[in-house]
């Protein structure tokens, strides 16, 4: 008997493989019609392990789609200067066509200073403020069009995938963050969706996330989001990505990762849900890299690939 669960969940790391396979083919045509590689610069300012595995990962993706990915890496130490220096250096480079500073960077740096002081066009975590303002006035075609941050980017594509037209349709985008929440709001409002942005601080919050027909949880609370907040039917994207005890016998001290969503019981009311992991995170990273070959269509007047 087929499992019914499995045609309510969103398969983002299938999307993603399929999508990072597209990226590879259009890389290979620049390369081989216009003599065009795309190249990625990623910055690291310290030691943290995380981000360590978070740029590893960046690198292998973007190698095996044949972006030429280049680590630049600071000590802990290393002031706001030193990285602003870095950065206008990378700005110059013809080579560099992508430019990821990341994130956080150690506490003498403001990590804004540094966003803006990437070249828009070079930005394909879409963070500066002419992105954001670009993709807040819906400037979204065209060589000065918005860099569209990564993983609201993935989120509309899986959305799209799903339903097709998202005309008409109530979103509610739990989260107000620079990151997710405020970009994926003004995405779905370029997509002509009804957007509610809901936060910590709002009113009813269950009885808001009720009445969406498209739900996008990005608060970092494990799951926060409990099935009666659904709306039967509904699609949900949750974008957390938590850490929680999960002791066995073997690892008492064992750690899993959950979304803000309660997964097991939103699966039965909701329409269809992105799992975690496996979900929205891949689409991270194949997003960064279509961003890469976006910016180095635009940088060399060639007409970017509609991903």
């Amino acid at each position: 008997m087929t499992d019914r669960r499995n045609d309510k969940i969103i398969d983002g790391k299938g999307f993603a493989e399929a999508l990072r396979g597209r990226i590879g083919e259009n890389v290979a045509i620049l390369k081989k019609d216009h003599g065009l590689i795309p190249g990625l610069a990623v910055v690291l300012v310290g030691e943290k392990p995380a981000s360590q595995i978070y740029v590893r990962n960046k690198g292998k993706a973007a190698a095996a789609a044949g972006i030429t990915a280049t680590d630049y890496r600071l000590d802990t130490s290393a002031s706001q200067a030193e990285l602003v220096a870095l950065v206008e250096r990378l700005n110059e480079d013809p080579a560099v066509h992508g430019i990821l500073v990341q994130l956080p960077v150690p506490d003498q740096i403001d990590p804004s200073a540094v966003i803006n002081a990437i070249a828009p066009g070079k930005d394909v975590d879409g963070f500066h403020v002419i992105n954001t303002g670009r993709l807040a006035t819906g400037q979204m075609t065209g060589p000065d069009a918005a860099m569209i941050p990564c993983t609201p980017l993935g989120c509309l594509m899986l959305l799209q995938d799903r339903l097709g037209s998202l005309c008409g349709l109530n979103a509610v985008v739990l989260g107000r963050s620079n990151i997710v929440g405020k970009p994926m709001a003004a995405l779905l409002t370029q997509m002509s969706c009804t957007v509610t942005v809901a936060h910590s601080r709002t009113e009813d919050l269950p009885g808001i996330c009720r009445k969406a027909d498209i739900l996008v949880a990005a608060v970092g609370r494990p799951h926060m989001v409990q099935a009666d907040w659904i709306k039967p039917g509904a699609v949900v994207v949750d974008v957390g990505i938590n850490r929680i005890a999960s002791p066995t016998p073997d690892n008492p001290d064992f750690m899993r990762l959950v979304g803000d969503v309660d997964f097991d019981a939103a699966l039965k009311s909701a329409g269809a849900i992105t799992p975690v992991p496996g979900g929205v995170g891949p689409m991270t990273i194949a997003c960064l890299l279509a961003n890469t070959v976006t910016a180095a269509c635009r940088q060399n007047s060639i007409k970017p690939p509609a991903w």
